[in-house]
């Protein structure tokens, strides 16, 4: 517990508590700081909000109009300086993904008024930080610190943009609401395997994915692909009617507890074109369920150890990812040895641990 008399004070910043990677790391240390004795604030800019947290609730998303012109933005900028300047946070750590130099330079250099950490969430770094170097380190050279979330996407950032104030700190898992929520009960009697993301864009590729299950031995086994997230549907509605697998794969949308899907799963099936640090991993693995993927930039490799927890495939080799489901669906003694490493493969990455590096990176442990 942080040992001042007065209550350091915390602000979150992010898009939404709701959907995303960075989203759900967001609400975790969210509940972390609050129980180490942060006063926490969560400013967000989207109203959706559906994720577990602790802290006061910002939700800029409520003053945002269905035009989104540049009044209405230019609004919902000026309210979050007044909110900063008048609450005089210690810390503020930006969550968002940073596209619009303009918007960025202003935040970085005006309006965040205190020890600021921003951080980066994917292997497509310049979602986070502009592609020319010198605006980059104008924006983020000053600040406290950028958080990478591995070493590999660390090491990626400063050759590239040579800045000297980046660190590694891996996303955590929150245990503690997965062993609550893993129970619930599921209306589904089949087998299955599990992929799990937003498909809003292709990098999770859930279209190759089921033309890779349709390749399989698994729905001859009479072993079901289950897909939970949200997006465009009909690219992956007619792939499974030009596989001709219709009973086979399940779209089951976007769910607000998908660990009670991923406990019962068979395996997890990871199949993107690149990532950053894919909590879907962790909290399969703390679902006792392993893990098929991809060897892709960045994240899966930190986390899944070869034919221990997981297996891990050549990156983007299809054929692969398709053997390496037909192996854990037909191989019952390599698949309860994996199974069995699952649970303990998580202990680096749970919150409590995590927070930790949060605490020492911020002088407050």
């Amino acid at each position: 517990m942080i040992s001042t008399h007065k209550k350091k004070k915390i602000a979150l910043i992010g898009y939404r508590l709701s959907g995303g990677g960075s989203d759900k790391v967001m609400a975790n240390l969210s509940i972390f700081f609050q129980h180490q004795g942060f006063e926490v604030d969560i400013i967000i800019v989207l109203d959706e909000v559906s994720f577990p947290y602790l802290g006061k609730l910002v939700n800029l998303g409520l003053l945002k109009n269905k035009t989104n012109g540049i009044f209405n933005k230019v609004k919902r900028l000026k309210a979050l300086n007044a909110y900063l300047k008048e609450n005089k946070f210690d810390f503020i750590i930006d969550f968002r993904f940073r596209t619009k130099i303009i918007q960025e330079l202003i935040l970085a250099r005006f309006i965040y008024n205190t020890k600021t950490i921003f951080t980066v969430h994917s292997f497509l770094i310049d979602h986070y930080m502009p592609n020319n170097s010198w605006l980059t380190r104008l924006m983020y050279n000053h600040c406290y610190a950028n958080v990478a979330i591995t070493n590999e996407m660390k090491n990626l950032i400063e050759a590239k943009h040579q800045l000297q104030n980046v660190v590694t700190i891996h996303n955590p898992i929150y245990l503690e609401e997965i062993v609550k929520k893993q129970i619930e009960k599921i209306d589904i009697e089949f087998d299955y395997i599990i992929a799990i993301g937003q498909y809003e864009n292709e990098i999770k590729q859930f279209d190759q994915l089921i033309s890779s299950y349709a390749q399989s031995d698994l729905s001859r086994k009479n072993m079901h692909l289950v897909i939970v997230g949200n997006g465009d549907e009909s690219k992956l509605k007619n792939g499974i009617l030009e596989n001709n697998i219709s009973g086979f794969v399940h779209l089951l949308g976007y769910q607000n507890n998908p660990f009670k899907y991923l406990s019962k799963a068979k395996f997890l099936v990871l199949s993107s074109k690149n990532e950053g640090f894919p909590n879907v991993i962790l909290e399969a693995l703390a679902c006792e369920t392993p893990v098929v993927s991809f060897n892709c930039d960045f994240g899966p490799r930190d986390m899944i150890s070869n034919f221990e927890n997981g297996i891990l495939v050549e990156n983007q080799n299809w054929e692969k990812l398709t053997e390496a489901m037909n192996l854990l669906t037909s191989d019952e003694v390599l698949y309860q040895n994996i199974k069995q490493n699952t649970l303990k493969s998580i202990d680096p990455f749970l919150l409590e641990k995590i927070g930790q590096q949060w605490l020492h990176l911020m002088k407050a442990n």
